[in-house]
């Protein structure tokens, strides 16, 4: 029984040998014709990165031929299937604009917008893919709108938007908490702009005006007065729209100190324009 698995061992290793000597065998010395039969034997054995590789050889040869849409999307769904996000919705989107009125464009289409949603990164790294995801999708549903990826197709620009929405809320509040208080404001209000619904509009609110009134209580003379105003406006905005936020006991206190600090300016002002 034991000679039999080392046999079956030995000779498993064998033939993988031969195929990997026949493979190099094909990728450097064969017909284009081999070379073709070959890859589309990895592909469909699922060996993607060899597939790809011969893929690569072959190209030139059949380019402006027929059996270069069949190789086009095989070699888009070998990145896919390997994991190469970034590689595959760029040869996704190659095969859709090569070949438009393939049986498979829509399904290319799909799996390139969707390929740039795999690709896009956690939230405090760069995101180009993310925002090149969200584009993607968009013209997705607009050229298929019946498609029945249009639903996930949705779902997923929203989780993408929500990414592109905590990235810039972090960044802001950054600038809140290492006390660059004009810049927090700035970024908290390009935040409030550019996403109208988003779900973090409370606690931005709440940093802006934090934001804000700590910039009026520690400015200059010359400018507190225009501060203070601009930190109590902006508490009367956030009070506004959250009617019943948890910061408002903390904000309220705070907004009655600006209008003591204000008081406090005005008195002043007066008495030294009295004297």
């Amino acid at each position: 029984m034991q000679k039999n698995r080392i046999y079956i061992f030995i000779l498993l290793i064998a033939m993988g040998v031969s195929s990997c000597s026949e493979y190099q065998k094909v990728l450097n010395k064969g017909t284009v014709e081999k070379q073709y039969m070959m890859a589309t034997q990895m592909y469909e054995a699922q060996k993607y990165n060899k597939a790809i590789q011969m893929f690569e050889k072959i190209t030139p040869a059949y380019k402006g031929k027929p059996q270069m849409e069949r190789i086009q999307y095989m070699v888009s769904q070998a990145h896919y299937n390997t994991k190469q996000y970034s590689l595959a919705a760029y040869y996704f989107d190659k095969f859709v604009k090569s070949y438009p009125k393939s049986s498979k464009v829509e399904e290319a289409a799909y799996l390139s917008a969707y390929s740039y949603y795999l690709a896009s990164p956690i939230f405090s790294l760069d995101q180009k893919d993310t925002k090149e995801a969200i584009t993607a999708l968009q013209n997705f549903i607009y050229k298929y709108p019946d498609s029945d990826k249009v639903p996930e197709a949705n779902k997923n620009i929203k989780e993408l938007t929500y990414k592109l929405e905590k990235k810039s809320f972090e960044i802001a509040k950054q600038y809140y908490h290492t006390k660059d208080y004009i810049a927090a404001i700035v970024a908290f209000d390009n935040l409030l702009a550019e996403y109208l619904g988003t779900s973090f509009k409370e606690e931005a609110m709440y940093y802006k005006f934090k934001s804000a009134y700590d910039l009026g209580i520690n400015s200059y003379f010359t400018k507190k007065e225009i501060r203070l105003n601009d930190a109590i406006k902006s508490h009367q905005r956030f009070k506004k729209s959250f009617p019943n936020s948890e910061y408002l006991k903390e904000t309220q206190e705070l907004e009655q100190n600006l209008t003591k600090e204000l008081n406090s300016l005005t008195a002043l002002k007066t008495q030294t324009n009295g004297s």
